[in-house]
């Protein structure tokens, strides 16, 4: 079972303007990703075409602006690709959330996001890490930045490969690598 081209066609006609910006929803698109996201922000009229079972007709590609995947995997249609596509637009819109709340997101900034943590100070044996308890912000931010990187280092290296690190970032991996080796 495949979309067929013409009702794709015809829905297009219905509703693309000037502004419209064409999404298809593919295995075989470029993988859907943070910066994607904010790139897809700045349109004024997103359309998202989603394909199920075997697909769509081959010539329905003629009609669109990109191509994207959300990961490679196969998934029995598109509509979860799109409203995982639309969740990921929707929290970086003004006013749905703030800023201060996405900022410093997992890949926002190139890099997992630093751990965080709630009361109790300690639980079953594990405290909060004492700068954060500081109220010292400079001593928080660096401690953030480094567990970010820490993070990354651990379980996304191919994320480091990608970033363009800062020389603080390069002092702090330095530091996480050389800990690591003990």
């Amino acid at each position: 079972m495949l979309l067929m081209v013409q009702p794709i066609v015809d829905c297009l006609k219905a509703i693309k303007t000037e502004s419209s910006h064409v999404v298809l929803l593919t295995p075989q698109g470029e993988t859907f990703t943070q910066k994607k996201a904010r790139s897809f922000v700045h349109f004024d009229h997103l359309i998202l075409i989603c394909g199920h079972y075997e697909g769509f007709d081959e010539r329905i590609r003629d009609y669109v602006d990109e191509e994207v995947s959300i990961g490679d995997f196969v998934l029995t249609g598109g509509e979860i690709a799109a409203m995982t596509i639309s969740d990921a637009l929707i929290r970086l819109l003004d006013g749905v959330i703030t800023k201060q709340s996405h900022e410093d997101d997992s890949f926002e900034n190139g890099l997992l996001e630093y751990p965080q943590y709630t009361r109790p100070i300690e639980y079953d044996g594990k405290r909060v890490p004492d700068v954060l308890l500081s109220g010292h912000h400079e001593n928080i931010r660096k401690w953030r930045l480094k567990e970010s990187l820490r993070k990354t280092y651990l379980k996304r290296p191919d994320l480091l490969e990608k970033k363009q690190l800062n020389a603080e970032e390069e002092h702090l991996l330095i530091e996480i690598q050389s800990e690591n080796q003990k």
